[in-house]
């Protein structure tokens, strides 16, 4: 009992870092120097420009990272935008009572996702971007897929050590 809740410790404890890793490299990316300006910059024309330049187009960044893939950073910007929110379907479900439950884990991620997005849209810190949204969500479904194969494995790993003491 001691060692399952020390290691449910540890699986917190690397949720929180992940997410403060997410917010680096999402919201943070900029160095101080420049968030500041940014910051300083705060007035009803940032979320004006902000508007200007979201894309609110299903499709139509990935369309564009397709289409131009051989200009573009595309593979590193599609497939990074899926695999950054993998761990967070992997790991909600071993913090979070109820996030086991597909629709409490995809709720969750989402508005994550979304707060991120929004945030970006009104702070200038980034663009909002509704593909994003889609291809973070696909990475929170993997990683729940993920969760769900490794459950699997240990419930079978353990059904079949208890096959072995009888």
């Amino acid at each position: 009992m001691k060692k399952e809740s020390t290691n449910n410790r540890y699986v917190r404890v690397l949720f929180f870092l992940y997410l403060l890793f997410v917010l680096k490299v999402i919201v943070f990316k900029y160095p101080l120097n420049r968030l500041v300006e940014i910051a300083s910059s705060w007035e009803k024309d940032v979320i004006l420009e902000g508007l200007k330049h979201a894309n609110f187009t299903l499709f139509k960044t990935i369309r564009m990272y397709i289409d131009y893939a051989y200009k573009l950073n595309s593979f590193e910007n599609l497939v990074g935008n899926v695999v950054v929110f993998i761990p967070f379907g992997l790991l909600l479900p071993c913090v979070m009572k109820r996030g086991d439950n597909f629709w409490i884990l995809l709720l969750n991620g989402l508005l994550l996702i979304c707060g991120i997005e929004v945030f970006q849209l009104f702070s200038a810190f980034g663009a909002f971007d509704v593909d994003d949204i889609l291809l973070n969500g696909i990475g929170v479904i993997l990683g729940y897929l993920i969760y769900l194969i490794c459950r699997r494995i240990c419930i079978c790993d353990d059904e079949g050590k208890r096959e072995l003491q009888q």
